[in-house]
């Protein structure tokens, strides 16, 4: 049995791994995390708005159509356009001052690939943790059991405090609020500051669509539920705090919340 941990600091916060498997395979582990810490410096010389030559720098000036970019920035483009059109443009890259700026997917999204990177390279219980989007594979292996993974969600006015614990053996999660940032997601609608949720949880099969999900219900609170009702969105879930009541609702189906 191998089990590894370690933490990469990239994209502005600290990408947190914790692969293990139930056969002695460290070599094909450690391999594995040296490519993730690769891969996340790719992406970051891609899709960062602070790095005047990355692409999505050039896309927002106009230099590039896109076109003329890679098939992962098609792949983002595409995603962000359709959880545009999910959330009615509570998620809107393209509505952000300075022209297209992905960072309320991209992050989940990257995770996924995280997490499909070290199961390529033997890991076979995976947690990718990109400051609160998490990406999550085969459960969590201790002695010679697996169990969900736990996930907890904290206050985000008191950061000590664990308010929801979810269980997830397969998938991704993704929460948005003021924890590491402050207050900096904007409401497309109207360009102000986003006063829908103080935080906003979403549980789903794909991070990128979680990521997304979750940014987008910070703008629109409780008048978001009604996204889940759509077909494309039936396997993902949400748990809010409203920024006005101070209490916690959800929807979609239960997977896992203790």
């Amino acid at each position: 049995m191998a089990h590894l941990s370690a933490e990469i600091e990239v994209w502005g916060t600290v990408l947190y791994l914790e692969i293990a498997s139930p056969i002695d395979n460290q070599g094909a582990l450690s391999a594995g995390i040296e490519r993730v810490r690769e891969f996340t410096t790719h992406v970051d010389g891609v899709f960062s708005t602070y790095k005047e030559n990355s692409t999505v720098s050039q896309l927002r000036r106009n230099e590039i159509t896109i076109d003329q970019t890679s098939d992962e920035v098609r792949d983002v483009w595409r995603r962000c356009e359709s959880a545009r059109y999910l959330t009615d443009g509570a998620f809107d890259p393209w509505a952000i001052e300075g022209g297209f700026d992905p960072s309320g997917l991209v992050k989940g999204w990257a995770a996924d690939r995280c997490a499909e990177i070290l199961l390529a390279n033997g890991a076979v219980h995976v947690q990718v943790n990109a400051a609160g989007d998490i990406s999550l594979r085969g459960g969590y292996l201790e002695g010679q059991s697996v169990s969900p993974w736990s996930i907890g969600v904290v206050n985000p006015e008191i950061r000590k405090e664990i308010l929801q614990v979810f269980k997830i053996t397969d998938g991704a999660i993704a929460t948005s609020g003021t924890y590491e940032r402050g207050t900096h997601i904007f409401d497309p609608h109207s360009g102000l500051i986003a006063i829908g949720a103080k935080s906003a949880t979403v549980l789903g099969p794909d991070g990128a669509m979680a990521d997304a999900l979750a940014t987008a219900l910070m703008v629109e609170g409780r008048d978001g539920a009604m996204w889940f009702s759509q077909p494309e969105l039936v396997q993902y879930s949400a748990w809010v705090i409203d920024r006005q009541e101070d209490i916690a609702w959800s929807v979609g189906p239960d997977i896992g919340q203790d």
